[in-house]
């Protein structure tokens, strides 16, 4: 195990630090503005391609996490193993590329495949992120390096609201994925050519040594059978089965049940996007980072109770009688909703050897985002269409309403690991 201790002293910060993160960080805004575009224009692709919720929630969940979450586990092996940055680089070429070949979709079977070939692509791009910026930022620092990395999501969805509706609003629903899928192909160009490889271990407390490279099964093993990754995976998967069923059909909600148009969402949602989840992010990494230098079962207690805040106001914003009330709502859902991402990524890098951190990543993103983007929204989409055949007016809304008892299963599993990490600090 790797030291869990959060002193940051004897460490120092690789060059450039902030450029590296920056870059990183922008990949990640591209790679969710391209997962995201889906679900931003879902009722034009569903007037365009006839396809129901239950399709929607197949192709931009299970379909999309089956090549996703599963091909991050060799890609994660490989890139512990090579270049990272290298990785990364052709990954992003990959799903962009994918990006824009749903822009050219002429129905349901090849936009369901182009979807399939961005999860590949996207499979790359997370885990190698999380190494290079571990190796790039000391303990005590990474939390609110990560934080400002996850905003990656909170920029690319707000982005992908107000790029892909407004530019939909006037010239269709596919020049959105071709315009963002050629921006991601240049993207890829400039990380190779510019983000160097960071020493594997340069920022930890001893220092960059001969790292090992990690065996894979035995790695896979470890990784399954340790409490506390496991813990910190599945809790971050029961949270994700929230915020992607709610995600992936968020904008679709918004205009059937509460009246919104696509102009009002362009300007609208993607504010309570970027104020919500983006500043849950900064808050979340600085909360954390304090909170671990005291105890490190703060990885586990700031998700716990963010989620306790969120779920009222969850509940609150599906009853909402109109749009306006129901986005002030989810702009608190937002910010507590993603505390468990920073908590969950750190803890995770800090808790294994530096050899396995790309695989370790990989094997979280495997277990959460199964868990949350291949069932979450398949759920929700499945759900919604039962309860619309059995007469449900508000079958979507009914849908949603499910998803409130993983707020709960999640806050046991956080409060589970914020149990068995005092007792790892009591025993040390």
């Amino acid at each position: 195990m790797a030291t869990g201790a959060t002193s940051v002293s004897g460490t120092k910060p690789a060059a450039r630090p902030g450029f590296v993160l920056g870059m990183l960080c922008f990949v990640y805004v591209l790679n969710f503005l391209d997962r995201q575009l889906l679900s931003i224009l879902a009722k034009p692709i569903q007037d365009a391609l006839q396809i129901s919720d239950g399709q929607l929630g197949l192709i931009s969940g299970l379909y999309f996490a089956m090549f996703y979450c599963f091909i991050a586990i060799p890609v994660g092996w490989f890139a512990d193993r090579t270049s990272r940055v290298g990785v990364l680089s052709l990954a992003c070429a990959i799903w962009s590329g994918a990006t824009v070949a749903c822009g050219m979709a002429a129905n349901y079977t090849q936009l369901a495949i182009a979807r399939m070939v961005v999860g590949f692509g996207e499979a790359g791009g997370v885990p190698p992120s999380y190494a290079i910026i571990t190796d790039t930022y000391p303990p005590g620092k990474r939390a609110a390096a990560l934080g400002i990395f996850n905003l990656g999501p909170a920029i690319g969805a707000a982005a992908g609201v107000a790029f892909g509706a407004a530019i939909a609003e006037n010239f269709g629903w596919r020049i959105p994925f071709i315009a963002v899928g050629m921006i991601g192909i240049v993207t890829a160009l400039l990380v190779w050519l510019t983000v160097r490889e960071p020493a594997r271990g340069a920022t930890d407390i001893a220092g960059p040594a001969v790292v090992e490279q990690a065996a894979f099964w035995p790695t896979v093993r470890m990784f399954l059978s340790h409490p506390v990754l496991m813990l910190a995976a599945l809790g971050s998967g029961a949270t994700q089965f929230v915020t992607y069923g709610l995600g992936n059909f968020a904008v679709l909600f918004l205009m059937r049940e509460k009246g919104m148009a696509l102009g009002d969402v362009a300007v609208w949602y993607a504010l309570v996007l970027l104020v919500g989840m983006g500043g849950g992010m900064i808050v979340s990494g600085r909360v954390i980072d304090r909170m671990v230098r005291k105890s490190r079962t703060g990885y586990a207690i700031a998700p716990a109770a963010s989620l306790a805040v969120a779920m009222p106001f969850y509940l609150g914003f599906i009853w909402a009688p109109g749009w306006p009330l129901a986005l002030a709502l989810l702009t608190v859902v937002m910010i507590f909703n993603y505390f468990y991402l920073s908590a969950s990524v750190a803890l995770v890098q800090d808790e294994v050897k530096p050899g396995q951190r790309v695989l370790a990543g990989a094997l979280l993103l495997l277990i959460m985002n199964f868990i949350g983007l291949g069932l979450g929204p398949t759920w929700v989409g499945f759900a919604s269409d039962g309860f619309t055949a059995r007469g449900d007016a508000h079958g979507l809304q009914t849908a949603l309403y499910t998803l409130t008892p993983f707020y709960l299963i999640a806050i046991g599993l956080f409060l589970g690991l914020a149990r068995l990490l005092r007792r790892q600090e009591t025993k040390a």
